[in-house]
């Protein structure tokens, strides 16, 4: 009998459905109310043509995850850590830049601004409109207030939907992303959890989707305590195969995209090392033998993220309820770091 039936929800885990139930509703609320400044901020692209996005954690995942849609708009866009950013800066003058906190209060974010000044092209994307960051800069203020519980959930998917609203001031068509968000699909995890019931870790891997995997591997290594990680699918197929295996999980997103195929390539060759692989599937390509696949119906970009990211969350919750007792309770670490 599995065990997570008989005892209690851990509160971490609790905390994080808490969040997961109102994202759905916070990401439309915060996409209607940030379009007066995504103007703004579109504004400054189409004047720079240039993006700097800025963040830690699961905000640096976020901007790793929409850095190739501003790239396919034309503008010339780099996702750096802003640790990395603080240490050996890329040149700001001529881009615009978007630091992203959830809290707005990270440690990183309050050394940049005093540290820099800012620039006339700096915006802010936050939860939380009392912050240092919100207070410093123009901001994209997403709705429900500060995320409480530890792993990133509504935080990314509001923060997504600030960037729909930038995206769609820019041209895009939002239509699909928002549908996602009104008509959320369904998939059972139960699947992929039983395939994952003899991974001591797991690696994600995507090519254009490869900041969702990011987002889910920090996810997976804050709550399971394993040291999960993302590795962009090129990079994985470069040497670290060797460590695939039956006691590695590999979990890939497959997008409606140029990308698709090296995708599944990597699914078949992941096969082949007896690793269990889970397919987040959003493209129109045929099944992988031998994967679990999540099936989508066919979407790119955001209306893809937005689909896959809330059903990757229940097997990161699900994955790390069965390994920890006390889940989504750090030990190690908090929710806003405010030291570096």
């Amino acid at each position: 009998m599995n065990m997570t039936a008989e005892r209690p929800r851990p509160a971490g885990l609790a905390a994080i459905d808490r969040e997961m139930t109102r994202q759905h509703a916070d990401a439309i609320a915060s996409y209607e109310a940030a379009q007066p400044m995504a103007t703004r901020a579109a504004a400054s692209l189409k004047r720079t043509g240039r993006l700097l996005l800025i963040g830690m954690g699961g905000s640096h995942a976020v901007n790793r995850a929409v850095e190739p849609l501003y790239r396919a708009l034309g503008i010339d866009t780099v996702a750096l850590p802003l640790s990395e950013q603080l240490g050996q800066p890329l040149p700001i003058a001529g881009r615009t830049i978007f630091v992203t906190s959830q809290s707005g209060e990270s440690a990183e974010v309050v050394r940049w601004f005093n540290e820099t000044g800012g620039t006339e092209e700096t915006f802010g994307l936050t939860l939380e409109g009392s912050s240092f960051l919100a207070r410093t800069a123009p901001s994209l203020v997403g709705t429900g207030g500060t995320e409480l519980a530890f792993a990133a959930t509504r935080s990314l998917t509001v923060t997504f939907a600030l960037h729909l609203a930038t995206l769609a001031a820019l041209g895009e068509d939002p239509n699909a992303a928002i549908a996602a968000l009104k008509a959320p699909e369904d998939h059972d995890i139960a699947a992929a959890l039983t395939a994952l019931e003899n991974a001591a870790t797991i690696v994600t891997s995507g090519r254009r989707l490869q900041g969702i995997a990011e987002a889910l591997a920090l996810g997976l290594t804050e709550l399971s305590r394993r040291p999960c990680f993302s590795l962009e699918g090129g990079q994985l197929r470069h040497g670290p195969m060797e460590m695939l295996g039956p006691e590695i999980g590999v979990v890939l997103f497959r997008g409606f995209d140029e990308t698709a195929g090296l995708v599944t390539a990597m699914a078949t060759s992941a096969v082949e090392t007896g690793a269990p692989v889970i397919l987040f599937d959003a493209s129109d390509e045929a099944p992988v033998a031998g994967t679990v696949t999540i099936r989508f119906a066919p979407a790119t970009g955001l209306a893809s993220i937005f689909a896959m990211l809330p059903v990757a969350q229940r097997l990161m919750i699900a994955f790390a309820d069965a390994r920890v007792e006390n889940a989504g309770t750090p030990v190690r670490s908090t929710k806003i770091t405010r030291s570096e």
